[in-house]
């Protein structure tokens, strides 16, 4: 991401980790006093999506060849290689860090600037890490919720992590116009392209699910805990979004 790159990014990734029949009871997994403002936040992220992210990305699934997706999807796994790779560091979690920095070496040079995936078929996979997860590792815990403008559903402890990650990115640090336009337009490209993908539940959560606004709060909290805790869950604390 460049200094606007996470408006969408974050977004998109939220949208993913929706659930359409959210428990009311679930409702209350996270502190929410500003729920009157995030709620009128929500409200303009939704119309967000169906005035402009749901067509685009449809249009999308429809013009580019599955090929070329492919491509563009290497192309922007490659460029968040190298936050990954300062936030493996900080968490000093050797192993990912390694896989990383092996990943972003090898891709950016042998994969033509990570346009193909070759560390991927050496089976090393990207060990995805931002700061909000550092704060985390660090013992800070994650605060109420919020849904930023654009950025959507977050809490206090992953907004202020999500800034860092923007103003410390080594792509956005190089200070490059070209750097940062290359890295603003694959995000974009991925935001569509994830968007696309998961179609299905993206629409479940903002156009068929009771109550979108507590089905967001609830998917995100329980994503991001579980991504936290390093994929651990209880089963009875967390709905399997993706169980048919």
């Amino acid at each position: 991401m460049t200094r606007t790159q996470p408006l969408l990014a974050i977004a998109a990734t939220l949208f993913v980790a929706a659930c359409s029949s959210t428990p009311q009871s679930d409702a209350q997994l996270v502190s929410d006093p500003l729920e009157p403002v995030n709620r009128v936040v929500h409200g303009v992220n939704k119309g967000v999506d169906t005035v402009v992210l749901r067509p685009v990305s449809q249009a999308y699934g429809v013009v580019v060849p599955e090929p070329v997706d492919r491509t563009l999807g290497n192309f922007t796994s490659n460029l968040a290689l190298p936050s990954d790779i300062v936030n493996n560091a900080l968490q000093g979690d050797t192993v990912a860090l390694g896989d990383n920095l092996a990943r972003f070496l090898m891709n950016t040079t042998l994969g033509l600037g990570g346009l193909l995936d070759v560390a991927g078929s050496t089976g090393i996979e990207r060990e995805a890490a931002d700061f909000g997860q550092t704060l985390a590792v660090w013992g800070v815990g994650e605060g109420p919720y919020l849904e930023l403008p654009l950025l959507g559903p977050s809490t206090t402890r992953d907004a202020f992590g999500t800034a860092v990650d923007i103003v410390t990115n080594p792509l956005v640090l190089a200070g490059s116009d070209t750097l940062d336009d290359i890295v603003l337009y694959g995000t974009i490209v991925e935001v569509v392209d994830t968007r696309n993908e998961n179609s299905q539940v993206i629409d479940q959560i903002l156009y068929e699910s009771e109550d979108s606004y507590l089905a967001a709060q609830t998917a995100y909290i329980q994503l991001r805990r579980a991504q936290v805790s390093g994929g651990e869950r209880s089963d009875e604390d967390f709905v399997d979004i993706y169980a048919e």
